[in-house]
Formats: structure tokens, C-alpha cells, sequence
């Protein structure tokens, strides 16, 4: 095995988190360039793991192995994957349902600092470390394996790349995929203009809630490219109304409705005007979905995202009927599950309606989250009957 940069800790180190952050560490005496492979070792010169290491970046170093014996190099990256790959196929039987699936889950399969999402043939390769990005080909290769004649996309947002300190020119647009999902067909444009792929994360979401439709009103409120609406259409509900602020993903919207000859009345607006005037025109919905987009990234701005939660999730529950269904979800990974179930409650008294929380579940399993990584489950969605 090649000898290794060596990083040194300053301090002990005893957690089974994979990161490592900055202040924790020595400086290198010649510091790698971002993202290269090192050894790490602890004050007393004991070998800890082998990983990532950044001098740019709030983590330092990311743990990928923690056997001293075994290389990180491209057959080890072809062994992740295809771990990954099997948990999906072999385990969780996704292929049974459907052909739109998280293939690597960051640190929930020991790969921290890369996600990747099937569309199809399509592989959605997305980068937050530079050592991902760094290592880009020995992932291209290890998918390709597990997904033959496969096509890829890929894209790291600028906000990481500042981060991380590296550059990636986003890549010419590939054509989108159609998939399909417990039956029912979607558009995944993710290179396109509008970057629309499709939530995954949702989809057992989707088909639970789908199963309590039939020949009830239904609203999705922040519906996006119309998943929920949709499946709620085609699964016998009366009738659908999709809202969103966003007019370029509603006409993607309407193109799934299409696809699967499902009726969805799909409107644009802003969902706190529409909400209040639905209120004061008497309106009422047997089911509510309200599924909107990350409120923020940044821990100071926490509270101001639980404000508009609250704010939200409190117009929403004044147009369920008594007896209804409110699906509520935040996929704000800052925010905790113990918040926002404390914001729903607020939100049921300055709404006046009483909530019977029914069921709470995340993102589907393959989302996996370690047990020392929690902040990895970023997916909170709360099903509830609203009782008066």
C-alpha cells in the first residue's frame, strides 16, 4: 500500500462520527490539495482511519475506512457501490416498484459526500466533498458496473464548491427520463433548465397517503412537478388541486398528469394569499398535502424557519374538513423532528383544530441513516387527522 499524507489530531478522539472538523486538527506540515487520501492519527500516534482531508473546508477530514489493512482506491469504491446497489436491489427489492431510486446515500453508505439518484438510465451524480469530486472517475466506473449503458449527469451546487474549494463546470444538459413509481410514470429532467428531477424521498410517503384518497377532495399545496397530486388522481380521488408558486414546474406538473391521464386542477400562486382567501371563501379539502421546499441551510435562521412552518401549516389546517387528513413535511434537515412536531402543535392551537397525529416517518429506506450520523435524516413528514 502507498504511503499516505498523515494528518494529526489534536485532541483524543473516540466518536464513530465520519467527520472531522477543522479545529480538531494539526496543521499538515505540507498540506495536501482538497480532497486528497490521508492517514489520520490521534495525539498518540495511534492509526484512526484514512479519508478525505480538506485545509479549505469546516471539515477537515472525512473517515471512509477504519481498517488499516484496506486501501482506499478504486476497487474499494466498487465495493461500496455495489453494496449500496445490493441494499436497493436484493434487500429492499426497489426494482419491484419502480426505477427511481437513491443508489448512495452520503454517509448512510459509508460514502460521505456523495449522492447519487436513478432516473432510469439516468444516474444523478451530486457532489459535496471535494474528495468526491476529486475521485469522480472511480465512481463513474464502479456505476457503470452496477448500471450498464447507463447515462450520468452530474453537479456539485456552488455553495459546496465555495466550501470545499473546488470547481466544476456544470455539464451540457442530457435528455430527461421517464420513470415509473408503484405504476405510475413521472418526467426527471434534472439536467434541464429547470433542474426538476423527482423527490424519491417521498415515495413511500406518496403511496401511503395515495391509499386514503379515493373519492375525496384533495389539495397539494407546494405540489412541485405534481407528485403527490398525481398519485392521489390516479389512486380514485374526486378531485385534485395542485398549488405552487413556481408556473415552470407546474407545466412539468401538468405534463405528468398527462402522462398518467390523471385530472389535476393546477394553479400558480403564492400559498399564503390563496390559503387566506380559500378560508374566506368557505373552501375546505378532505386531504391537504403541504410539501415545501428547504427553508434554510444556515443554523441562525432556524427560528425564522420555524415562524413560516408555523404560519404555513396553520392556513393549511383551516382549510381541512373536520375529520380530514393533513400530510405536513419539511425536508429542512436543520430543523429537528421534536421541532417541527412542537410547530405542528402550536400551529393546530392558534388554528383552533384539534390534530391526531397518525403516523411520523421520513424519507424510504433507501435513505439509510447511521446511528452516528442523526443529522442525516433530513425528511420529516407528520400524517394527522384534523378532528374539528
Amino acid at each position: 500500500m502507498t504511503d499516505l499524507p498523515l494528518v494529526r489530531l489534536k485532541n483524543a478522539w473516540k466518536s464513530t462520527h465520519p467527520w472531522i472538523f477543522q479545529r480538531l486538527v494539526e496543521k499538515p506540515e505540507q498540506r495536501p490539495k482538497p480532497g486528497s487520501i490521508v492517514d489520520v492519527v490521534g495525539v498518540d500516534g495511534q492509526w484512526i482511519g484514512r479519508g478525505f482531508y480538506n485545509g479549505h473546508s469546516r471539515i477537515a477530514v472525512r473517515i471512509l475506512e477504519t481498517d488499516p489493512d484496506v486501501a482506499v482506491d478504486e476497487h474499494w469504491f466498487a465495493r461500496k457501490i455495489a453494496a449500496a446497489v445490493s441494499l436497493r436491489r436484493d434487500f429492499l427489492k426497489l426494482d419491484a416498484v419502480g426505477d427511481a431510486w437513491r443508489v448512495v446515500h452520503s454517509e448512510g453508505d459509508g460514502l460521505s459526500g456523495l449522492v447519487v439518484d436513478r432516473y432510469a438510465d439516468l444516474l444523478v451524480v451530486e457532489f459535496f466533498s471535494a474528495g468526491m469530486f476529486r475521485h469522480r472517475e472511480w465512481i463513474y466506473a464502479a456505476l457503470t458496473e452496477q448500471f450498464p449503458g447507463c447515462r450520468f449527469f452530474s453537479f456539485a451546487d456552488e455553495h459546496v464548491q465555495k466550501q470545499e474549494s473546488f470547481d466544476y463546470r456544470l455539464q451540457s444538459a442530457v435528455p430527461a427520463a421517464i420513470i415509473s413509481e408503484y405504476g405510475i410514470r413521472f418526467r426527471a429532467d434534472p439536467a434541464g433548465a429547470h433542474k426538476t428531477g423527482f423527490f424519491a424521498d417521498q415515495r413511500d410517503n406518496r403511496q401511503w397517503l395515495s391509499e386514503r384518497v379515493e373519492g375525496k377532495s384533495v389539495l397539494d399545496l407546494c405540489c412541485n412537478t405534481g407528485g403527490f397530486g398525481v398519485y392521489a388522481a390516479v389512486r380514485g380521488a374526486a378531485e385534485v388541486t395542485g398549488v405552487d408558486i413556481d408556473n415552470d414546474v407546474l407545466e412539468i406538473a401538468r405534463g405528468n398528469a398527462r402522462l398518467n391521464n390523471a385530472r389535476v386542477k393546477f394553479v400558480q400562486a403564492d400559498i399564503f394569499p390563496w390559503l387566506r382567501d380559500a378560508g374566506l371563501r368557505g373552501e375546505a379539502f378532505d386531504v391537504v398535502i403541504l410539501d415545501p421546499a428547504k427553508m434554510t441551510r444556515d443554523r441562525e435562521q432556524v427560528i425564522p424557519a420555524l415562524k413560516k412552518y408555523l404560519d404555513m401549516n396553520k392556513l393549511a389546517l383551516g382549510v381541512v374538513k373536520p375529520g380530514g387528513l393533513l400530510a405536513t413535511f419539511s425536508c429542512t434537515g436543520l430543523v429537528s423532528e421534536e421541532q417541527f412536531l412542537d410547530m405542528l402543535r402550536r400551529a393546530a392551537y392558534y388554528a383552533g383544530r384539534t390534530v391526531q397525529v397518525l403516523r411520523v416517518s421520513g424519507a424510504g429506506a433507501d435513505h439509510p441513516v447511521l446511528a452516528s450520523v442523526p443529522e442525516s435524516r433530513y425528511l420529516k413528514a407528520v400524517f394527522c387527522r384534523v378532528l374539528d
